[in-house]
C-alpha cells in the first residue's frame, strides 16, 4: 500500500496551518489576529512549491489503497485553487482585520479550501464524499460569518440545499456500490458494465446531485444569488469559485474513470444540463442591478460552458486541458471582478459605478478587463478557454451545444455592457465609492494581470493541462 504523505503536502498544509492557526488564534490579542492570515497565505505558498516539485518530477502515483489520485488534473487543480485561495485571502485582509472571530475567519477558510483539493484528487466515491463534506460545512459557517439576517438567511438557503443533494449524493454511492460491490473507480469500471442499467443510472444521478450543488449548476442553482448576496463580498467570490472547481474537475474524473463504459448515457445528460445551465444564467442576469447578484448569475452560465468538457470526456483527448485551462482563467477573472466589488463596498448597484473609471481609473480597467474577459473577449485567458473547450465540444459530437454556448456567448455580452457603460459615463455622476484598503486593490489588480496573462501566453500554459487520468 502506497501511504507517502509527502504527495500530500498541499492538503496537509492547509489542514496543519488550520489546526495551528486555531490553537494560535486563541492566545493571541485581536491586534495580533492578522498573523493567522499571513500563515494561511503561507500554507498556500507551501502548497504551490510542493505542486510545483511533483509536476517538475512527474511523479504520478495514487496513495492510500488508491483512493487518492496524484496526476495532471490533481496537480493543476491544485494550482488553481491555491492560487485563488491566495487572492481570496488578499481581498479579506481589510475585510476582517479586527473582526473579533478573525482567526476563526481564516481557519474555515484553509478547512474549505482543504475539502476543495480533496475532491480534485479523490477516486472513490467514500474519499468523494468525505470531500464533500469538509468542503461544504466550514462554507455553511463562512456564509453565515457577518451574523446579520440576510447572511443568517442565506447560509441558512446554502445549508439546507447542501444537507439534502448531500444526502443524495450518500445515497447515489450506496446505489453505485450495490451496483458495482466496490467504491474505487478502477474496480467500479469493470463492474459497473455488467450490473442493472436502472441501479446505475439512478446511482450516478444521485451522485451528480452533490457535485452540481457544489458547482452551482441547474437544478442545484437556487442557493446561488442568494448567498452571493448576502455572505460578505470574500466569502461570495470564493463561493462562486472555488467549490465549481473541485465538484466539476471530480466529476470529470468520476465520469471518465468509473463510468466511461457503463453503458449509461450520461453524456447526453450532462450536454442538457449545460445547455440549460448557461442558458438559465444568462437570461437571468439580463435584468440583474444588483452587482452581487449580476456576477452571481454570471457564475451559474459560466457553469454552463465547463460542464460542455464533462459531456465530452470520453469522447475527446481535448476535454480535459479545456476544463483545467476554462477554470484557471475563470477563476482569475472572476476573483477579479469580485475584488472589485469588495474594494468598493458601498457601491452595491450598477449605478454606484456611474463615472469611476475618472475617480478610479485603475479599477474601472480591472473591471473592464474581468467583464469583458467573462463574455470570452480576446486577449483574455477566458476567451482562449471557451475556444478550446468548444473546440472539444464539437470535437465530441455535440456541435448543436457548441453552437447554442455561442449564441448563449453573445447575449451575454448585453448585461455585461450594462455595467460597463455607467463607468464611463460622467454625464450626471454619482457619488464616488470609497475604496476599502491597499491589499484589496492589490489583489484586483494581480487577478486582472493573470487573466491577460493567462490570454497571451495560453500557448505556454496548456501543455501543462495534457496528460492522462490515474486509474
Amino acid at each position: 500500500m502506497n501511504e507517502n504523505l509527502a504527495v500530500l503536502i498541499p492538503e496537509l498544509s492547509l489542514v496543519g496551518a488550520a489546526v495551528t492557526g486555531l490553537l494560535a488564534g486563541s492566545w493571541l490579542p485581536r491586534r495580533r489576529q492578522w498573523l493567522i492570515a499571513v500563515l494561511a497565505a503561507a500554507a498556500c505558498t507551501t502548497g504551490l512549491v510542493a505542486t510545483a516539485v511533483t509536476m517538475a518530477t512527474d511523479r504520478e502515483q495514487t496513495v492510500f489503497s488508491h483512493t487518492f489520485a496524484v496526476d495532471t488534473a490533481t496537480d493543476a487543480g491544485r494550482l488553481i485553487v491555491l492560487g485563488a485561495l491566495l487572492l481570496v485571502i488578499g481581498m479579506s485582509v481589510e475585510a476582517v482585520h479586527g473582526h473579533r472571530r478573525e482567526t476563526e475567519y481564516w481557519v474555515l477558510l484553509l478547512l474549505t479550501g482543504a475539502g476543495t483539493l480533496v475532491l480534485i484528487g479523490a477516486s472513490d466515491l467514500l474519499t468523494l464524499f468525505a470531500a464533500y463534506l469538509l468542503a461544504s460545512i466550514p462554507a455553511y459557517a463562512l456564509a453565515a460569518f457577518a451574523k446579520d439576517a440576510q447572511g443568517t438567511e442565506a447560509a441558512l438557503k446554502y445549508y439546507l440545499m447542501g444537507a439534502l443533494l448531500g444526502t443524495t449524493m450518500l445515497a447515489g454511492t450506496a446505489l453505485l456500490y450495490a451496483a458495482g460491490h466496490a467504491t474505487l473507480y478502477r474496480d467500479l469500471r469493470t463492474a459497473l458494465p455488467a450490473a442493472p442499467y436502472g441501479l446505475v443510472a439512478v446511482g450516478l444521478v444521485a451522485v451528480l446531485a452533490g457535485l452540481l450543488f457544489k458547482a452551482g449548476a441547474v437544478p442545484a442553482h437556487f442557493w446561488v444569488p442568494d448567498v452571493t448576496e448576502g455572505a460578505p463580498t470574500p466569502v461570495a467570490a470564493y463561493l462562486t469559485t472555488l467549490p465549481k472547481i473541485g465538484a466539476l474537475i471530480a466529476g470529470y474524473r468520476l465520469l471518465h474513470q468509473a463510468l466511461s463504459d457503463s453503458g449509461v448515457n450520461w453524456p447526453l445528460l450532462l450536454a442538457v444540463l449545460a445547455a440549460v445551465t448557461m442558458t438559465l444564467g444568462n437570461l437571468a442576469a439580463f435584468f440583474q442591478t444588483s452587482v452581487t447578484r449580476l456576477l452571481a448569475y454570471s457564475a451559474v452560465s459560466q457553469v454552463g460552458y465547463l460542464l460542455m468538457a464533462l459531456a465530452v470526456a470520453t469522447r475527446t483527448e481535448l476535454a480535459q486541458k479545456s476544463l483545467l485551462f476554462y477554470l484557471a482563467a475563470y477563476a482569475a477573472t472572476n476573483l477579479g471582478a469580485f475584488a472589485v466589488v469588495t474594494e468598493l463596498p458601498q457601491a452595491r448597484r450598477l449605478e454606484d459605478y456611474r463615472g469611476l473609471a475618472r475617480r478610479h481609473p485603475g479599477l474601472a480597467a480591472v473591471l473592464l478587463i474581468c467583464l469583458l474577459g467573462l463574455v470570452g473577449t480576446p486577449p483574455t485567458g477566458v476567451f482562449l478557454g471557451k475556444l478550446e473547450i468548444f473546440s472539444a465540444t464539437i470535437d465530441g459530437g455535440y456541435t448543436w451545444l457548441a453552437a447554442l454556448a455561442v449564441a448563449n456567448t453573445v447575449a451575454s455580452l448585453f448585461y455585461y455592457l450594462r455595467w460597463l457603460a455607467p463607468l464611463f459615463d460622467t454625464t450626471a455622476p454619482a457619488p464616488a465609492p470609497t475604496p476599502l484598503g491597499n491589499w484589496t486593490a492589490i489583489t484586483a489588480y494581480g487577478a486582472a494581470t493573470v487573466s491577460l496573462a493567462l490570454g497571451i501566453a495560453g500557448g505556454a500554459v496548456l501543455p501543462f493541462a495534457t496528460g492522462r487520468l490515474l486509474p
